[in-house]
C-alpha cells in the first residue's frame, strides 16, 4: 500500500506525522510525506528514513519574516499555499492509494481537492478537539473575520465559520479546483473535515464530548518513541544540580523574549530552581552568565522531560502531550487561541499544571503559577494521569489506514 501524508503545520504538527510514516512502514506501507520545506522537518524526516517532498513557503518564515499587512498580505500567503498544494500534491500522490492531510483550513481543501481528482480515499485528521464543529464549544475566530460578540450559541458560532471560511478560502481553492476539472464547493470547511475526521489526542487529555454531529474517530496521540540521546552539554547541566525547570515555547515567534527569558528565569530562581530554556523560535536567551542556568536548542524532549522539575510551555498539542505523559507539573502559557488555550484549560482541569493569565508573563505571575505547579499534590496528580495516556495512537491509525483502502496488514499487527 503506498500512502501520502501531507501536513502544512508548524512542527508540532509535523511530528505526530513522523510517528504514523514510522507505523506504518512497520505494517508494510510504503509512505512519503508533503510537509513544509523547513530545514528542521526535513532533517527529522530523513532520520527515521521517510521519504519528504517539501510544499509551499518555510512555516519559520512565514512565522518570522515581514510579510505585506492585513488582509491583503494575508491572501497573498493564502494563494500562495493553495497553488502549492494543487502543484505539489497532485504529483506526490500519484500511485497512492490513500491520502491523509492535517493542517491548516487552505492546505487541506487542497489536499482533499488532489485526492478527489485522482480517485483516491482521503483521511482528514486533527490533534485538539477545539478545531471541529461542536455543541460543546465554540470556534476561534478566523483572521479578519471575528465572531459577535453577541452571538453565545454554539452552533449558530459554527455556522459563522463556515460562513468565514468560505469568504477566505472559497474562491482560492475552486479557482484551482476548476482548473481541473472539478466542481466548486460550497462549504470549504466541511469539505476540508469530511463528516469523519479522525482526532489524533489522547482520550484523557483532549477527549471529544458526545453527542455531536460529526462521526469522529479518535485515535489517540500519535507518538513515536524518540531514542535520541541529549546533547552531552545538556546532560552535564542535568547531572550538575537538581532538576530544572524547563521553559520553551516551540515554534512561538514571540514577542518581547529577551523580557520573557528574564522573566522566566527570575521566577525560576525565586522558587529555588535552576532553569533549562529552549532556545525556539522564539530565541530564548540567557539573561546573564551564571551557571543555574542553561539554553538548549533541537532535543528529545521525551528524555529531556522526564529530568526536570517542571514545564513551562506554549500548550501546543504535541508539547502537552509529551509533558503529561512524562508525568511533569506544567505551566501552560497560550501564545494564540484555538489549541494552546485548550490544552491550558485541560491541564487545569486536570489537575496537572496551572494556565498562566495571558500570553506575556511576569516575574510574579509566572513565580505564582510554578508555587501553585510545584506543589506535592500537583505532582502526585501529573504522575497518576501520565499513567492513563495511551501510547498506541500512531499504530491504531495505521491499522486505520490499510482498513480504509482494503490492503491486508501482517499477521501479527
Amino acid at each position: 500500500m503506498r500512502v501520502l501524508l501531507a501536513t502544512y503545520d508548524s512542527r508540532g504538527g509535523v511530528e505526530p506525522i513522523v510517528g504514523l510514516a514510522v507505523r506504518l512502514r512497520e505494517l508494510g506501507a510504503e509512505v512519503r510525506v508533503c510537509a513544509p520545506p523547513d530545514e528542521e522537518f526535513a532533517k527529522r524526516l530523513a532520520g527515521v528514513g521517510v521519504q519528504m517532498v517539501p510544499v509551499g513557503p518555510a512555516v519559520r518564515s512565514l512565522a518570522t519574516e515581514a510579510r505585506p499587512p492585513g488582509a491583503a498580505g494575508f491572501q497573498q500567503i493564502v494563494a500562495e499555499l493553495v497553488a502549492a498544494h494543487f502543484g505539489t500534491l497532485t504529483e506526490a500522490a500519484e500511485g497512492c492509494d490513500v491520502m491523509l492531510a492535517t493542517g491548516v483550513l487552505p492546505a487541506v481543501a487542497s489536499a482533499r481537492s488532489v485526492a478527489e481528482k485522482l480517485g483516491i480515499p482521503y483521511v482528514y485528521a486533527c490533534y485538539q478537539a477545539v478545531t471541529l464543529p461542536s455543541p460543546h464549544h465554540p470556534p476561534a475566530p478566523r483572521p479578519f473575520r471575528p465572531l459577535p460578540p453577541e452571538v453565545t450559541d454554539h452552533q449558530a458560532l459554527w455556522d459563522l465559520d463556515a460562513e468565514s471560511s468560505n469568504v477566505l478560502f472559497a474562491e482560492i481553492v475552486n479557482t484551482h479546483r476548476a482548473s481541473i476539472g472539478l466542481p466548486p464547493v460550497g462549504n470549504v470547511r466541511d469539505y476540508a473535515f469530511t463528516d469523519r475526521p479522525w482526532l489524533a489526542a489522547d482520550p484523557i487529555l483532549g477527549p471529544w464530548q458526545e453527542p455531536a454531529d460529526l462521526d469522529v474517530v479518535q485515535t489517540g496521540a500519535w507518538f513515536l518513541p524518540d531514542e535520541r540521546p541529549l546533547p552531552p552539554e545538556v546532560e552535564a547541566f542535568l547531572d550538575a544540580g537538581t532538576p530544572p525547570v524547563y521553559v520553551g515555547f516551540g515554534s512561538m515567534p514571540t514577542t518581547g523574549s529577551h523580557d520573557m527569558a528574564r522573566a522566566a528565569i527570575e521566577a525560576i530562581r525565586a522558587q529555588g530552581h535552576r532553569a533549562l530554556l529552549s532556545r525556539g523560535w522564539a530565541d530564548l536567551a540567557l539573561i546573564d552568565d551564571q551557571d543555574d542556568c542553561f539554553t538548549v536548542g533541537e532535543a528529545n524532549h521525551q528524555a529531556l522531560f522526564s529530568r526536570v522539575a517542571a514545564v513551562v510551555h506554549h500548550g501546543g498539542a504535541g508539547t502537552t502531550t509529551t509533558a503529561t505523559w512524562a508525568g511533569v507539573p506544567q505551566v501552560v502559557v497560550p501564545q494564540q487561541t484555538v489549541d494552546q488555550t485548550y490544552f491550558a484549560s485541560r491541564v487545569a482541569d486536570l489537575g496537572i499544571g496551572v494556565a498562566h493569565n495571558g500570553p506575556t508573563p511576569t516575574t510574579q505571575s509566572l513565580s505564582a503559577a510554578l508555587t501553585t505547579a510545584l506543589t506535592p499534590e500537583i505532582r502526585a496528580r501529573a504522575t497518576a494521569v501520565a499513567d492513563t495516556i495511551r501510547t498506541d495512537g500512531a499504530m491504531v491509525a495505521a491499522k486505520l489506514l490499510f482498513d480504509a483502502v482494503g490492503h491486508e496488514r501482517p499477521l501479527d499487527a
